[in-house]
């Protein structure tokens, strides 16, 4: 059963989940999650997941990241990205 990353970040005020697909032609199909206050939820980021096809490895959990937008700049705004292992809902290759 073949693995990927799924991650989680802010842009612009806007969530978006998107998952990592390396291979001869890379894909970074994505789902919107929009303009909410708060971190989308679990159970919304594993929909969002769904929709592309995606779910959760079996004791995954979400690891997140802060990085500057601007890199060696401590005054650059922070962003925050989150990641986590999934693998496609039929098992193989989506």
């Amino acid at each position: 059963m073949k693995e990927y990353t799924a991650q989680l970040s802010n842009r612009d005020g806007r969530w978006r989940l998107y998952v990592a697909l390396f291979g001869p032609v890379s894909q970074w199909p994505e789902q919107d999650l929009g303009s909410v206050p708060a971190v989308p939820t679990v159970a919304e980021r594993s929909r969002a997941l769904d929709g592309l096809g995606f779910m959760f490895t079996e004791g995954a959990e979400w690891e997140w990241t802060e990085y500057s937008e601007t890199l060696d700049d401590d005054t650059s705004p922070v962003r925050l990205l989150a990641s986590i292992v999934v693998r496609s809902l039929d098992g193989g290759a989506p």
